[in-house]
């Protein structure tokens, strides 16, 4: 059998984990002068309280080359990691490096490019292949067919965070709060980030923008599952879920929580809708 691992930016849920028969291996988050595991011992919710505490954004580090040969060696046998945006994260270049280094395991390291369940998205895809008795090599030439087809976008309610991360200055942020403007950031196809719309009035309209793009490309769109991913706070995704459950007929829509690692680059408040294009 083959063995379908993650890293922890995939944000799903352990019902989906245990579901999929996945194993994930943990990023570092450091906050407040802590060291957290993320996904084992620290929530969204414990993230901001220590950023309230501190004042200062936290760090996060990929796992270690030393840490990924461990996690590769409980799973003896043949091995397909996806992991986080290799533009995104060092976490890619360490599993590369770690697989490597034990040639007696068939292991296939997979750059999703993305983050969040536009990683889940693939990860599900190569559980449900492996599911259907495909080998190795056909689960990975099958999931490299689908990075260019993740469709992830996620509305943004505070530029603090991205303010403090470095990523907008000190004027967009104050500009921001003052006119209530809501950035739409989009996963590019050359697994950057970039603002696909920025949205004015309250984080509802913001929802409202991705939905109203999904609803015009619709029928370009892989039906079969849809990720609604938030990060927290007061925010309700089932009010997205209503919605496009009004405009097509989909599968499985999936509604999970944004882990500790991608909450402390987008801060609370975050939503997002994530799909495959055919």
């Amino acid at each position: 059998m083959v063995h379908v691992l993650t890293d922890s930016c995939a944000d799903l849920s352990p019902e989906l984990i245990q579901r999929f028969g996945i194993e994930v291996i943990p990023l570092t988050v450091y906050v407040n002068e802590k060291t957290y595991f993320d996904g084992n011992d620290i929530s969204s919710e414990l993230l901001y309280r220590e950023v309230e505490k501190s004042g200062q954004l936290p760090k996060t580090a990929a796992p270690s080359v030393v840490e990924f040969i461990e996690f590769f060696k409980q799973h003896p046998g043949d091995i397909i990691f996806i992991s986080i945006g290799a533009k995104l994260s060092a976490t890619n270049q360490n599993a590369t490096i770690a697989a490597q280094s034990l040639p007696d395991q068939r292991i296939r390291i997979v750059d999703s490019a993305n983050l969040s369940t536009g990683i889940g998205l693939l990860v599900l895809a190569a559980a449900e292949l492996r599911d259907k008795g495909a080998s190795l090599d056909e689960i990975y030439n099958y999931i490299l067919s689908l990075v260019p087809r993740v469709n992830t976008s996620f509305v943004i309610d505070t530029l603090d965070y991205l303010y403090k991360g470095g990523r907008c200055s000190a004027m967009e942020s104050i500009m921001g709060s003052l006119l209530s403007i809501h950035p739409i950031i989009e996963v590019r196809h050359d697994g950057t980030l970039g603002v696909r719309q920025k949205v004015r009035g309250s984080g509802t309209k913001g929802m409202d923008a991705q939905i109203d793009t999904f609803k015009a490309n619709v029928d370009k769109i892989d039906l079969h599952r849809v990720f609604i991913t938030h990060s927290g706070g007061d925010i309700d995704p089932n009010y997205i879920k209503e919605k496009l459950e009004k405009i097509a007929s989909i599968d499985e829509i999936c509604i999970t929580k944004a882990g500790a690692t991608v909450s402390s680059h987008c801060g609370p408040k975050t939503i997002g809708i994530l799909y495959l294009m055919k």
